[in-house]
């Protein structure tokens, strides 16, 4: 069976720590693939200054390329309507993309998601949908997350990497370096591109 591990975001921009954070898990979970899936409207963030979905998807293409391990996959980006991408409707969506294929989907989640995750639609169905894998974040112990969906969870900690895409986006307004933050690929992209500039 073919174990695929899902990991979605808005990737705005992607960032060496969702790369270090995909092949940590797939290496202590023991998966196949990390699937990426850049969303379109997040359910709980404020979606007016996320850049357009082919930037975000065009820099996942660059950071993932050359890591067979990593694909993307726009299932979420080309949905049509204007209701929020809710991660249970796009696991249903991708059992129907895998009928014919035996797989197991991995959910990744943050422990700030874990925290937060009564808010989302239909919690309890992610966990009949797929293994929920939560990333031990620094700064969260686990007995601050205890809930009814921590027992039901594969907690998997990862390397202490103080990363964001917040302020990737800030750096790149004030004119300084990213540099070591995002591959290079995604850097010159960026540039080129003119993202994350005040207009």
């Amino acid at each position: 069976m073919k174990r695929i591990g899902i990991l979605g975001g808005t990737f705005d921009p992607v960032h060496l720590g969702h790369l270090i954070i995909a092949e940590n898990t797939a290496e202590q979970v023991h998966l196949d693939e990390v699937m990426f899936i850049p969303s379109k409207t997040p359910p709980l963030k404020n979606i007016n200054n996320i850049s357009e979905p082919v930037h975000r998807l065009n820099m996942l293409k660059l950071a993932v390329r050359g890591n067979p391990g990593f694909v993307i996959n726009d299932i979420e980006i080309n949905s049509e309507g204007s209701e929020p991408d809710y991660t249970v409707n796009t696991l249903l969506k991708l059992r129907e993309q895998y009928i014919n294929e035996q797989v197991k989907f991995y959910l990744i989640i943050g422990m700030d998601q874990l925290i937060n995750l009564d808010k989302w639609k239909d919690p309890g169905k992610l966990f009949l949908l797929s293994e929920v894998v939560v990333i031990n974040r620094p700064g969260y112990l686990v007995t601050q997350v205890e809930n009814e969906y921590s027992r039901q969870t594969i907690m998997v900690p990862v390397p202490n990497i103080d990363i964001s895409s917040t302020d990737i986006r800030y750096r790149v307004s004030e004119n300084r370096s990213i540099k070591y933050l995002v591959t290079p690929e995604v850097e010159n992209y960026i540039y080129e591109h003119k993202l994350y500039k005040q207009d």
